[in-house]
């Protein structure tokens, strides 16, 4: 329990600091035999940071479980 706690606490930091990224993904626009034409389409996932302090704290109840033992 111990360990899974401190997991919990590193993805809730990470989460916290870096609050977005960025991904692309290729979608075909024409495809005419021999020639293939394709573009890089953007995608944005965001989260508030809220939600980093909230699995930070829960790794840190499980951390605090953990221990008690």
């Amino acid at each position: 329990m111990k360990t899974k706690g401190i997991v919990l606490l590193l993805i809730g930091l990470v989460m916290t600091i870096f609050t977005a990224f960025n991904f692309f993904t290729k979608e075909k626009v024409v495809d005419l035999g021999a020639v293939e034409i394709s573009r890089n389409k953007p995608h944005n996932v965001s989260w508030s940071p809220v939600i980093g302090l909230v699995v930070m704290g829960i790794g840190g109840v499980a951390f605090w479980q953990g221990s008690k033992k």
